[in-house]
C-alpha cells in the first residue's frame, strides 16, 4: 500500500496551504463560495488525515483478535470519509449558498480571490495529476471508470475523486466570482457555493457506494474463478469445483474458500498432495490469494 502515500501525501500538503488561504480571501471579499471552498479544503484535510490513518490502522499484524489481519480498516475509513465529504463538504456549503442566496452580501474586493482560486487550481491541478498517474499504473488494460469500480484499495481513488471534485468546484467558483463582478449580481456567489455542494454530494454518493461494496465484501472477478476452475479441472485427482467463496480481507490479499469434488478411488495421501498442489499453483499464479481452505468432497 506503500504506492499510495504519494498522492495522500501531496493532496494533504496542498489543502493544507489552500484552506487558509481561501478562509482568508473569503473573509476580505464576503464571498461565499470562497468560504464553501475553505471548507472543502479543510474537509479533504482531513480525510487524507483519515486515509493515512486507515493505512496505518491496515498494516498491522494479524493477532489472536483478527486473525486475517487488520486490512478492512482501510475500507472502513474509506467510508467515513465519502460521509464526510456529504457532510462536512456537501450539506454544509450547500446551505452556505442557499442562505446566501436568500441574504446576498455586498461584492467585495474580488483580487485576493483570483489569486487565491489561481494558486489553488495550480495546487489541486498538480494533486490531481500525481493521484492519476498513480492510480494509472494499476489500472492495467482497463478504462478509468472499470479500474475505480474493480479497484480494491480506496485510498487510490478517493484522493483521485477528491482532487478531480476540487478542480472541478474551483473552477465553478472562478466562474461565478468572475461573472458576478462582471454583471454586479451578488447571487452568483451563493449560486456557486451550491454547485459546488452539489459536486461534493455526487462525489461522496460514489464514493459511499464503492466503499461500502468493499466494506460489506467484494470477491474475486468471474475472470479469475474460470481461471481457478479450471487449474482445479485439470489436475489428475480433482474432479470438479463444486462452490467457491472469496473475500478481499485487505487491498492485497484474498481469503478463498473451495468445495472441490475429488476422485473417489484415491488414499489420504494422494488426496494430501493433491490439495496441497491445487493451492500451491492457484497461490503462485494469483499472488493476492493469500488464504486458501480447500473443503474436499467425494464422487458418489
Amino acid at each position: 500500500m506503500a504506492r499510495s502515500y504519494k498522492s495522500i501525501y501531496s493532496a494533504l500538503i496542498a489543502n493544507v496551504f489552500i484552506a487558509v488561504t481561501k478562509f482568508v480571501a473569503g473573509s476580505i471579499s464576503n464571498s461565499s463560495a470562497m468560504i464553501s471552498e475553505g471548507i472543502h479544503s479543510l474537509v479533504d484535510t482531513i480525510n487524507e488525515l483519515l486515509l493515512l490513518f486507515g493505512i496505518k490502522q491496515s498494516i498491522k499484524p494479524p493477532d489472536d483478535k483478527r486473525p486475517f489481519g487488520y486490512g478492512r480498516e482501510l475500507f472502513f475509513w474509506s467510508f467515513i470519509v465519502s460521509i464526510l465529504i456529504f457532510g462536512l463538504g456537501g450539506a454544509v456549503s450547500i446551505y452556505q449558498g442557499v442562505v446566501h442566496i436568500l441574504h446576498p452580501d455586498p461584492l467585495g474586493n474580488p483580487l485576493w480571490n483570483y489569486i487565491v482560486l489561481s494558486a489553488s487550481i495550480l495546487f489541486e491541478g498538480t494533486s490531481f495529476i500525481i493521484a492519476a498517474k498513480e492510480f494509472n499504473k494499476v489500472r492495467e488494460n482497463l478504462s478509468w471508470w472499470q479500474a475505480i469500480i474493480q479497484s480494491k484499495d480506496p485510498s487510490l481513488f478517493v484522493v483521485l475523486f477528491e482532487d478531480g471534485a476540487a478542480v472541478l468546484g474551483l473552477s465553478v467558483v472562478m466562474i461565478c466570482v468572475f461573472l458576478g463582478h462582471q454583471f454586479n449580481n451578488v447571487y452568483l456567489d451563493g449560486i456557486g457555493s451550491f454547485i459546488v455542494g452539489t459536486i461534493l454530494v455526487c462525489t461522496s454518493v460514489v464514493l459511499a457506494r464503492e466503499s461500502h461494496s468493499l466494506l460489506m465484501g467484494e470477491g474475486i472477478k468471474k475472470t479469475t474463478q474460470q481461471r481457478i476452475i479450471s487449474i482445479i479441472e485439470n489436475d489428475r485427482l480433482a474432479a470438479k469445483l463444486v462452490k467457491v467463496f472469496s473475500i478481499y480481507v485487505s487491498p492485497e490479499e484474498v481469503l478463498l474458500i473451495l468445495f472441490i469434488q475429488f476422485k473417489m478411488a484415491i488414499n489420504t495421501k494422494e488426496l494430501d498432495d493433491a490439495i496441497h498442489r491445487v493451492r500451491g499453483t492457484i497461490q503462485k499464479e494469483f499472488v493476492l490469494i493469500r488464504y486458501v481452505i480447500i473443503q474436499p468432497e467425494f464422487l458418489n
